[in-house]
């Protein structure tokens, strides 16, 4: 099967982008995050999309990002925290080497802090991040092939256990070409 070697999802702040971005030195090939592509398309920042046309454009745009890189991309793949919440996308990682990245509460409000630019934890961030959680871990653990704890684990240690949980050889060639 082509497509991605290994998909992290899981909730914003848990350090999908810098777990990927050493997953992916690690196997020698590429990463790709379906936010960066979501802010390339769109041309500016995903919290001016929010605020600019709205949570249901924003994740239109998503899930076309998302679609694209599980067909183009053959290295290690970032999803955006919401990305599970559609049904098409639940689908297209059936079968593929998903690993949700988990974190509690105060790991996030230490990672993420009270006063970011994040739109769905504008009002309330504790409680925001809580209720996000409950609508949407059971949608992370539904699509993923493991579970790998962040708490109170620097990304190293983190991009370690991914390797070990997909059995995936640290350092050796991955088979997969270089993409972006």
């Amino acid at each position: 099967m082509s497509g991605p070697l290994v998909v992290l999802v899981g909730p914003m702040g848990v350090g999908k982008s810098t777990v990927g971005e050493l997953l992916a030195g690690r196997l020698g090939t590429g990463y790709r995050d379906t936010d960066a592509d979501v802010v390339a398309t769109a041309g500016k920042p995903i919290a001016e999309i929010f605020y600019d046309e709205g949570e249901d454009h924003f994740r239109a745009l998503e899930r076309d990002a998302v679609r694209a890189a599980v067909a183009e991309h053959t290295g290690v793949l970032s999803l955006g925290g919401g990305a599970v919440l559609d049904e098409s996308t639940r689908a297209l990682l059936a079968d593929r080497p998903v690993v949700y990245l988990s974190m509690d509460v105060d790991e996030a409000v230490k990672r993420v802090g009270l006063n970011t630019a994040r739109p769905l934890l504008a009002v309330n961030p504790r409680r925001q991040w809580r209720e996000l959680m409950e609508a949407r871990r059971h949608l992370y653990t539904e699509v993923a092939r493991t579970v790998v704890a962040t708490d109170e684990r620097t990304p190293e240690e983190v991009a370690q256990a991914v390797l070990d949980a997909l059995e995936l050889p640290d350092g050796a060639p991955s088979g997969r070409e270089n993409t972006p």
